[in-house]
């Protein structure tokens, strides 16, 4: 059935027999007090009746990896032991990170991380028939270590060059010889592309062990970035190529590297250069290439088909849009070698089809207004899809499967809320993750056809500890704004709430393009300290405004062009029909959001300068002609053909305009949303004459964390908002 959203007109106080415990900032940040414990690290090997996990002999203290059957869990062998792995006189960590035939396994030692998704490490082979141990490379640290599917070698990235490890000659072969700092990167994403494409590993290994495909980042006339970092007695800049909106980007193009000839041929990808290669996948045949080729203005997604002996390339599917294309990696070549499977909104919802391998459509798999937000793959030995989606609410996630004809839909997860599966290597079995506003990760070993075999784990000692500090499940909401539009939103109460009181009211705020807050799920941190705030008297409230994810193209899209107004209008209006509601203080309404969130809280004081007393702004965008071009240009396209997108919802234009209490907060060393965000910010509030407060992090990035920064950070917000709301 599906769950009904819980209108106000429901929500009454929530008795206690006791007092509710009180959680303390410490709780949350430095104690673990509400932690949740999670089943990670379970492997599936390539049967899918058994899985690997890391463990530890309780008599013995020594660490070892198992292999363990899912029908019963029992372990039925140590593949290796911590033993194993010391290598001249350093002991290695454990790692599951087999190659595909299961031969042998990669480790990565004194990893160093560099940004979101990257990071370089001292990597080692070791084998699991022979149990010796080989070093990857002693030249330094390597990036992006990866094994062959057949275990024979390792290809990584160093100096932005890329090298290939022998691991039956021991021979180290480099394969690319002009990569530079700042120039040229082979094998690695640049930086917008590890930011905006969510990749950083840019070269990938062809089914049959012999070739490699890789990218090539020439970023020489991509424009420096440079931050000061201040630990040295002198402080230090650092630069990197950061394309800010409508600058230059890198030119991207594509190679394939052949070990038996040790020759490289250039992949056809069209003659014009300001475009985006934002996926490149092996087909199932060996010498076959796809690669996925989109324009600057991200609304034309060419699917390529390249001969990698040749170079040349074919043209066999293009998907076009009014507005922009989400890139996701939906796609999969389907092992009989004759047809591909993506998903696409070109119905208005995200939904699954079906082409044959010369990209003739075959089918719509799925349809209907709501959206597939997960694909874990197909068996093909049933013609099967399992997959993720908000069939029952977009505030909810389930669990399906469904045939490739598209018949034969299954609901496989039952308890309403958000429910996230990771399958068995042959789909006989699933872990399915359960949670949902007021309950924990509830997490169980499941049969495909959906039977329980065993509960993994209850969290029941987080579910009581919730219980004693009284925490309970947001209510939600749904109100009409003026323009007609339905918003789903949150609160968060008081446990002792009265519904006579007026409480003061903090909300939330994300708000950006395909984002969603609103969620029946089991939420981390943030979340505890609303309820930190809600013992302190507070109503905390989310709404997602138009912008946001999961209802669809026209309401996800609808800020095209114009970011900032209607996310403006309608947190204005969420904040306005708050305020009419019996229990809720209208003089004393607040917002706060972090990046994308800061940029809407310092749109919402200002512009919304009547109706806010206080805003919070945490790492945030206050220009949208400061942020990086891929992620921008997709929304607004170049300032030089929009300037008006650029420049009639930026905070900096409406510094004139705060009446409110205002906390702006950066990192200095933030790599993504520039510091020069909030410095400039900050001089047009000085120059409008208006009072504000700030702090600064020194050399924290876009997270602001590290030792005790989180505590202070929240501190810091909580005083101001205890003291000014």
């Amino acid at each position: 059935m599906k769950r009904p959203l819980i209108m106000l007109i429901l929500m009454g106080s929530t008795a206690f027999a006791q007092s509710p415990k009180t959680i303390t900032l410490e709780d949350i940040f430095q104690k673990k007090t509400f932690e949740t414990k999670t089943v990670s690290g379970l492997r599936s090997l390539k049967d899918g009746k058994t899985y690997i996990s890391i463990e530890t002999n309780p008599e013995t203290k020594l660490g070892y990896v198992a292999k363990s059957r899912y029908s019963d869990g029992k372990t039925v062998g140590a593949i290796y032991t911590e033993k194993d792995l010391l290598y001249k006189g350093k002991k290695l960590p454990l790692s599951t990170n087999f190659n595909e035939e299961e031969t042998k396994v990669l480790i990565a030692a004194d990893t160093e991380p560099i940004y979101r998704r990257s990071s370089k490490a001292n990597h080692y082979v070791f084998d699991l028939t022979t149990k010796k141990i080989t070093e990857v490379s002693a030249e330094g640290k390597q990036l992006f270590a990866t094994l062959s599917p057949d275990g024979n070698k390792v290809a990584f990235v160093r100096e932005n060059n890329i090298f290939i490890k022998d691991l039956l000659t021991l021979q180290e072969i480099q394969i690319t010889g002009d990569g530079a700092p700042n120039k040229i990167i082979n094998g690695g994403a640049d930086w917008v592309y590890e930011e905006e494409f969510a990749f950083a590993k840019a070269f990938f290994w062809s089914p049959d062990s012999k070739k490699i495909a890789y990218y090539k980042f020439d970023e020489t006339n991509v424009p420096v970035y440079s931050m000061t970092m201040y630990e040295k007695l002198y402080p230090t800049e650092y630069k990197y190529k950061y394309p800010k909106a409508g600058e230059r980007n890198s030119l991207v193009t594509i190679h394939c590297y052949n070990l038996d000839n040790q020759k490289t041929t250039p992949i056809d990808i069209g003659s014009e250069q300001d475009q985006y290669i934002p996926r490149v996948k092996w087909t199932q045949n060996a010498n076959t290439l796809c690669i996925l080729r989109m324009n600057r203005h991200q609304n034309q997604l060419d699917y390529l088909f390249s001969d990698i002996n040749t170079g040349k390339s074919n043209t066999v599917l293009t998907e076009k849009n009014k507005y922009y294309i989400n890139v996701n990696d939906d796609l999969a070549f389907l092992k009989n070698g004759k047809q591909f499977m993506l998903t696409s909104e070109q119905d208005g919802f995200n939904h699954l089809y079906l082409y044959d391998i010369n990209g003739k459509p075959i089918r719509q798999i799925t349809m209907g207004d709501w959206e597939i937000t997960k694909v874990y793959g197909v068996d093909e030995e049933t013609g099967t899809v399992y997959y993720q989606s908000t069939e029952k609410s977009p505030l909810q996630r389930d669990v399906y499967s469904i045939k490739l004809t598209g018949k034969d839909k299954k609901q496989l997860s039952m308890s309403p809320g958000t429910n996230n599966a990771t399958f068995s290597a042959d789909f006989s079995y699933y872990i399915l993750n359960h949670s949902s506003s007021d309950t924990p990760a509830y997490i169980t070993l499941n049969e495909k056809s959906g039977k329980l075999v065993r509960v993994l784990e209850d969290n029941e000692q987080a579910k009581q500890t919730a219980k004693a500090f009284g925490i309970q499940g947001s209510e939600f909401f749904q109100f009409q704004t003026t323009s007609g539009v339905t918003l789903n939103g949150y609160l968060v109460k008081p446990a002792n709430f009265n519904g006579n009181k007026k409480y003061p009211v903090l909300m939330y705020v994300y708000g950006g393009p395909g984002s969603q807050n609103v969620a029946d799920s089991w939420s981390g941190s943030r979340n505890l300290w609303f309820h930190y705030l809600a013992q302190k008297g507070y109503i905390v409230a989310c709404v997602d405004n138009r912008g946001t994810g999961f209802r669809g193209e026209e309401f996800q899209k609808s800020t095209y062009l114009n970011l900032g107004k209607l996310e403006t209008e309608d947190q204005i209006e969420g904040a306005k029909w708050l305020a009419k509601q019996p229990f809720v203080d209208p003089a004393r309404i607040g917002i706060w959001g972090w990046s994308y969130g800061g940029y809407m809280a310092s749109l919402c004081i200002t512009k919304g300068a009547d109706v806010f007393k206080l805003a919070i702004a945490v790492a945030p965008v206050t220009t949208w002609r400061y942020y990086d071009s891929i992620y921008t240009e997709r929304y607004l396209r170049t300032p030089q053909e929009n300037p008006e997108g650029y420049d009639d919802n930026s905070p900096i234009n409406y510094a004139d305009r705060l009446k409110g209490k205002f906390l702006l907060i950066h990192g200095t060393g933030d790599d993504n949303v520039h510091f020069q965000n909030s410095v400039m910010f900050s001089e047009a509030l000085i120059q409008a004459n208006k009072a504000f407060e700030q702090a600064y992090y020194p050399n924290k990035n876009h997270g602001i964390h590290g030792g005790n920064t989180s505590l202070h950070l929240y501190n810091k917000m909580t005083d101001f908002i205890t003291t000014n709301l």
